[in-house]
């Protein structure tokens, strides 16, 4: 028979399940409220299988974890400070104490409201998203619209099929990425649910498929110039009024097919002038890996203009107030121009001329960033391809720009 887990004290005695010497550090006593108001980023241990678990972000989980039938379960109880270190702990003696009679404190767990876990979810979540992104942000957003009136209040075991369809099939039709987006957020709080034992499938899943609409709007693509009009579109960027910082922009943006986040914010650190290269940090890209752009001899011209306009800051391209460049500003001098385009179509732009101009398929995705899904053709990629691209960046900054 196994040993029963024990993660707190009790007369002075050790704790029966083997602890980590820096584990055992945290079970010298019962917690206190104190301790866990400022707790940091860790896990320690109480009574009864309680357990605090402290993110890197400060949010605070309790968790209990103990043997259930011969196999180990951890059971979330509920985030602080909604739910108090006393509270956690009563209901942590009642799950041991059910769990030791030969129950499962799974059946008797409360199930939180979707409200409730969609907090859970985001706290795990949180670690994982880069500095400065807005997925909390989007996530929280798209939910807050569309499903949490419906599904808010509601315990995640008691959320059927036909509940998440209500929330989908207004928008199904009409703003299909939306949909989609708010139904992989539900799945994932269900997805929650089903792993802390308080339901047993996900009524986001597969099966809702078939209920959805099929069909509907197509997807809509960014706006983007044939590549024979990118040339004057490029002459009107630049004999316009607006600020050069985002003129400069603007052309930068052009010449090396970039993202725009990526173009407003470059950083002086990331060029190396004298190797004609910008690589692009991982934690700026899209995908997340590094990305190197070979600078074209008219892309390095705007840079030499550039030089000029810098505010101390590192940045390439400061605002006119200081940090980077909104992304509604470069939209906002394209759309004063009359350019039926937005900043990010020039993209599509050079992708089109690449398919025209018999640019090898791998070479024009691997210029745009686009991430190779075959493992023998992205080594290939990152290999031997970084000076055909050169070529290709050259011939394009030419095409565009008049060089």
């Amino acid at each position: 028979m196994s040993n029963p887990v024990w993660y707190g004290t009790w007369a002075g005695r050790e704790p029966v399940f083997p602890l980590s010497g820096e584990q055992r550090s945290t079970v010298a006593k019962r917690l206190t409220a104190a301790f866990v108001r400022s707790a940091k980023p860790g896990r320690y241990y109480d009574e009864h299988g309680l357990m605090l678990r402290v993110l890197p972000t400060g949010a605070k989980q309790w968790v209990w974890r103990g043997t259930v039938r011969g196999k180990r379960v951890d059971l979330g109880l509920g985030g602080y400070p909604y739910t108090t270190l006393a509270e956690a702990r009563q209901t942590a003696f009642e799950y041991r104490k059910l769990a030791r009679a030969g129950g499962d404190p799974r059946a008797a767990a409360a199930a939180p409201t979707f409200e409730d876990a969609l907090e859970e979810v985001l706290a795990i979540q949180r670690p994982s998203w880069r500095p400065g992104s807005r997925s909390e942000a989007q996530w929280r957003a798209s939910l807050r619209m569309y499903a949490l009136p419906r599904l808010g209040e509601m315990p995640v075991d008691r959320i059927t099929t036909a509940d998440v369809l209500a929330v989908l099939v207004p928008i199904w039709s009409t703003k299909r990425e939306t949909a989609r987006r708010v139904r992989q957020r539900i799945g994932a709080v269900m997805k929650w649910a089903v792993a802390n034992g308080y339901r047993a499938d996900n009524p986001a899943g597969d099966a809702i498929a078939a209920a959805l609409p099929q069909g509907g709007v197509r997807r809509k693509h960014f706006r983007a110039l044939p590549h024979a009009e990118v040339a004057a579109a490029v002459e009107e960027v630049r004999k316009s009024s607006t600020g050069i910082s985002t003129r400069l922009a603007l052309e930068f943006l052009v010449l090396t097919a970039a993202r725009s986040g990526e173009v407003r914010g470059v950083r002086w650190d990331e060029i190396d002038v004298e190797a004609a290269t910008w690589t692009v940090p991982a934690e700026r890209t899209k995908s997340g890996r590094e990305h190197r752009v070979p600078l074209s001899r008219p892309a390095l011209d705007v840079l030499r203009s550039a030089e000029g306009v810098g505010d101390g800051s590192g940045l390439v391209f400061p605002s006119a107030t200081g940090g980077e460049i909104a992304s509604t500003t470069l939209a906002k001098a394209v759309r004063d121009l009359g350019l039926d385009c937005v900043p990010h179509g020039f993209r599509t732009s050079f992708r089109v001329w690449c398919g025209d101009t018999g640019v090898d398929r791998e070479v024009a995705e691997a210029a745009l960033a686009h991430v190779v899904r075959n493992k023998v053709e992205a080594a290939y990629a990152r290999g031997t391809l970084f000076e055909r691209r050169r070529e290709v960046m050259e011939a394009w900054a030419s095409y565009v720009a008049g060089g």
